[in-house]
């Protein structure tokens, strides 16, 4: 790559776009560049192109006042994975895009393209464009450069410098809008120059430029009257607030608009044609019954770039919005039509059919239709009264017309089709809660609630920047309390208006929970529980019932199968249900077969749900069942493994895939689920939920998530009737810290379990126990006593029938004796332990045993064989599904040929299984892992990075309590 980066393919030229959350794309791949400090100190050396900078500028850039305790040391370890990120693969450090030089780092000049670089090019093009008199090209230029703006530029980035730069960039940002805003006056879009202005206007309240562009934009629409009056409203508040007149320019303009200077305000007309928008060029203005449009519209501008897209002419266009209650749709749909309703010359007309208005009769079709004819001047004497005649009446009263219609608050497509007129190019947008699949629609678009960024955007146009900016961790609370609602928002807005000495912390405090923000979020006659209640009172009863399932249902998302049990239906049946209401705005649906409930509208559901105490019981029963039962079958440990649980429980799972799939797809959630057991007093259910939940959830490295599970259901296993849990829950802590690699924990939570079960005389928990302390005091270095704790466990295990702690313990023993040299010994128990997992039948049991019979028929040199074993393993890895499985085959098909002194080969498969691990990996599987790369790497001569292999493994957490492994890494590194 050359110096300045301009000689690269395109398809690899780095992008990094800092308008909003930063972003690196290489190409079109996006690149991953870390937490918000790595991307400040990328952003500082960015934005300086080529410029060096020192690393003690850096510092005060990104740290400020707060610098690290490490000074300068820090820096490499941020620039460091930036490189990593930033370059291509193979490029050395010499060539990187950010170069080390004289005490400091430089961005290379042109290494990457940014959308700061091209929003400058833009504005610069737009102000020549307009300079030669281009006056469209340069709107358009100037579009495109606020185009770029993706939200708050740098968002979250901490340091002076980002700070700074925020400033200055949303600085050039008002000038943006002001100078397009410019140029649409003098276009003669004076509706468009109103609309692009009318949220600046409440948020920039002393901006005499920002007035001036207003009075110019409504004197251009013939509101002369109005120019006058906002310019009498701004010099009050400057001489009220701050002790201002006017400025020069601002009442130049007042004094052009009592003068009628079209020339002044509308810019100089071509020869012989009246300006746009002077009197002469104007027709009589049509009819616009649309309500006053909201100032406050945020988050919203691909929905409306949306609606007013052109349409075909030829016919009468349709579009259909539907949303939850409280997200918006009327606030949208009303702005569109007021940025449409120039482009109709024949009127813009609004109904509000009032389908959710329980303070007013709702309008029908009948009723809607005569207004309609009123608006279009029919005589109100002459018209029928038969439906019918009344949509034959509309249609040859709108034949001829080209007129925009908005619909609002429509429930049923019965409702609307009367309504449609009949002229070629007239537009209808119907809004209503509900979706209308019924309708025949153009566009179909379901409004969202907003997201945070956006929500805190409307907050700080509601009470000011000052107030919202005074407490920005606040304020995102606020707006999360809210869920994106912007009736949420425009109530807690109005709250706080209302209340200037409550902060906006305060206010979100007297919110812990969606349970108490529906109470919080009510003003006047305006509340959020209350619009939810209107939509649900007019469902089915059948749907209504189906409705409160979603209140009873332990997580947010969940499939058809939840709803099911607690219906007592199909699934089949149950998603149709879900469908149904998802078609009602009361479902969110974010992928097939996936529902979720907004936050607010599920804390209504369970305020529904907890008001048939009865209803309810049963609900959560069924469905707690259900959780106890997926568990269950999805683990390994098998029936015998619970010996104990509800009375007839039956499986709706066909097999251990189907529930492992169902739980897995319930992502991070199963912790909610046990929360929820246990904050309904279901502590039964809440233990054995979280017990069956343990082998799943290890195997998958989320023994954080098990460990969390168990802790809650912990201090409430003594209020449960099964008298197996203190004694098991302490069991299943044990295994899950195994896999979590806190060893001494495990041991001593096998120890209590062992003097709980032995109390009770549960002989399944005191052979769990005995296992488990033989699995952790072989590792923590006590093999005597580890060897004669599993002898005893297997005995216990095989009398038992419990096949998968038969063969764990085995298992175990196996690797004791193959760490002690006896590798027949040691195969001879490896399948054994083999025999026990194919009568239980788990793939991933068996993969597991088949990889470590596979080591000792590799250190018997039998490497023919052991290839066999770990081919199978990788097979059966595949058929579980399990990461770690498929970490665990292919380091050991490294293992496989470095034995056949295929070193290379070794190394690639090792360095491919390390590159497998994540975050959920447990320390012993990692370290295994660096273990077998560093040996074949010093086999292979390559001694520096097999040191740092062994150092690694040496360093993870926790790595000293696996004393076999730690004392392997170490003999590795000494020999190196």
């Amino acid at each position: 790559m050359g110096e300045s980066g301009t000689d690269m393919d395109p398809a690899a030229r780095l992008r990094i776009d800092l308008l909003g959350p930063v972003g690196v794309r290489r190409g079109e791949a996006p690149l991953d560049i870390g937490p918000v400090r790595r991307q400040a100190v990328l952003a500082a050396l960015a934005l300086r192109d080529g410029t060096l900078i020192t690393r003690q500028q850096l510092l005060d850039d990104v740290w400020g006042t707060e610098p690290p305790g490490t000074g300068h040391r820090v820096l490499p370890s941020y620039v460091y994975p930036l490189r990593k990120a930033l370059d291509a693969p193979g490029t050395a450090t010499a060539r990187s895009v950010i170069r080390g030089e004289r005490g400091g780092y430089r961005f290379v000049a042109g290494a990457a393209r940014t959308d700061v670089a091209e929003l400058t090019e833009r504005a610069a093009g737009s102000r020549r464009a307009k300079a030669a008199g281009s006056l469209d090209s340069a709107l358009e230029l100037c579009t495109r450069a606020l185009d770029l703006f993706r939200g708050e530029p740098l968002a979250g980035l901490p340091g002076p410098f980002a700070e700074a730069e925020r400033q200055r960039l949303a600085q050039h940002r008002r000038a943006l809008r002001h100078e397009r805003a410019e140029l649409l006056v003098l276009l003669g879009r004076f509706a468009d120059t109103l609309d692009g202005l009318a949220a600046a206007a409440v948020s920039q309240p002393y901006d005499e430029a920002l007035a001036a562009l207003r009075m110019r934009a409504l004197y251009g629409s013939g509101r002369q009257a109005e120019a006058l009056a906002l310019y009498r409203e701004m010099r009050h508040r400057l001489l009220e607030e701050l002790g201002l007149e006017p400025g020069d320019e601002l009442r130049r303009i007042h004094q052009g608009v009592l003068r009628r200077d079209d020339a002044l305000l509308l810019g100089d007309p071509a020869e012989g044609a009246p300006p746009a928008g002077s009197a002469a060029a104007r027709p009589r203005r049509p009819r616009v019954d649309l309500p006053g449009d909201t100032a406050c519209l945020v988050g919203r501008e691909a929905e409306l770039a949306l609606l007013t897209a052109p349409v075909p002419d030829g016919a009468v266009s349709v579009a259909a919005v539907d949303g939850t209650a409280g997200v918006g749709k009327t606030a949208l749909v009303v702005r569109a039509g007021w940025t449409l309703h120039g482009r109709y010359p024949d009127g813009c007309l609004f109904v509000d059919l009032r389908t959710h208005d329980g303070a007013q009769e709702s309008v029908g079709p009948r009723r809607a239709l005569r207004r309609l004819l009123r608006a279009v001047g029919s005589d109100a004497d002459g018209l029928p009264d038969d439906l019918d005649e009344l949509v034959g009446a509309w249609r040859a009263a709108t034949s001829a017309l080209r007129l925009l219609l908005v619909v609002d608050d429509a429930r049923s497509a019965e409702q609307v089709r009367p309504l449609l007129p009949a002229g070629p190019g007239s537009r209808v947008l119907v809004a209503g809660r509900g979706r209308l699949p019924d309708l025949d629609a153009d566009l179909r678009l379901t409004v969202e609630p907003l997201g945070t960024a956006a929500a805190v955007e409307l907050l700080r146009q509601l009470l000011g920047e000052e107030r919202a900016d005074s407490e920005p961790q606040a304020a995102r609370e606020l707006a999360r309390r809210c869920g994106g609602l912007p009736l949420a928002l425009r109530i807690t807005g109005a709250r706080l208006q209302h209340r200037p000495s409550w902060t906006m912390a305060h206010l979100a405090g007297r919110m812990p929970d969606d349970e108490h923000g529906l109470d919080e979020l009510r003003a006047g006659d305006r509340s959020v529980e209350a619009a939810f209640r209107l939509s649900y009172d007019q469902l089915t009863p059948e749907l209504r019932r189906a409705f409160r399932t979603v209140g009873a249902a332990p997580t947010h998302v969940f499939d058809g199968l939840t709803p099911a049990v607690m219906l007592g239906c199909t699934r089949e049946a149950a998603e149709d249900l879900m469908e149904r209401l998802v078609d009602a705005s009361l479902l969110q649906q974010p992928r097939p077969d996936r529902y979720r409930p907004h936050d607010l509208v599920r804390a209504h559901a369970r305020r529904l749900a907890e008001a048939a105490p009865g209803e309810a019981a049963a609900d959560r029963e069924a469905v707690l069942r259900l959780y106890v039962a997926a568990g269950r079958g999805a683990g390994d440990w098998g029936p015998g493994g619970f010996p104990t649980g509800p009375a007839g429980l039956s499986s709706p799972f066909g097999d251990w895939r189907a529930a492992a799939a169902w739980l897995e797809a319930a992502g991070g959630e199963l912790v909610d689920v046990v929360a929820h057991a246990v904050a309904a007093g279901e502590y039964d259910h809440a233990c054995w939920i979280a017990e069956s939940l343990v082998d799943p959830l290890v195997r998958q490295g989320r023994s954080h998530e098990s460990r969390a599970a168990l802790e809650l259901v912990l201090p409430y296993a003594e209020m449960s009737t099964d008298r197996r849990m203190p004694a098991s829950l302490r069991n299943c802590l044990g295994v899950t810290d195994i896999y979590g690699g806190r060893l001494r924990q495990a041991r001593a939570w096998f120890a209590d379990a062992l003097r709980r079960a032995e109390s009770q005389g549960d002989p399944l928990d005191r052979a769990r126990a005995i296992a488990g302390l033989g699995i952790v005091e072989w590792p923590l270095g006590d093999t005597e006593e580890a060897v004669a704790r599993l002898n005893e466990a297997a005995e216990l295990a095989t009398g038992l029938d419990d096949t998968w702690l038969a063969g764990m313990v085995i298992c175990n023993l196996g690797g004791i004796h193959g760490r002690q040299g006896r590798h027949e010994l040691a195969f001879e128990h490896y399948d054994t332990a083999l025999a026990f997992a194919e009568k239980n039948g788990r793939p991933g049991l068996i993969a597991r045993f088949l990889c470590f019979a596979a080591d000792a028929q590799l250190a018997l040199g039998r490497h023919t064989e052991a290839a066999r074993l770990v081919g199978r393993a990788a097979e059966l890895a595949r058929e579980a599904g399990e990461e770690e499985l498929r970490t665990v085959t292919l380091s050991r098909l490294g293992t496989v040929e470095h034995g056949r002194g295929r070193l290379g080969r070794a190394v690639d498969l090792h360095r491919e299984a390390l590159s497998t691990l994540t975050e959920r990996t447990s320390t012993w599987l990692e370290m295994d892992v660096r273990i077998r790369l560093g040996q074949s790497y010093a086999a292979a001569g390559r001694r520096v990075e097999a040191r740092q292999q062994f150092r690694e493994a040496l360093a993870l957490p926790g790595a000293d309590a696996h004393v076999p492994a730690y004392d392997t890494a170490l003999d590795g590194l000494n020999a190196c």
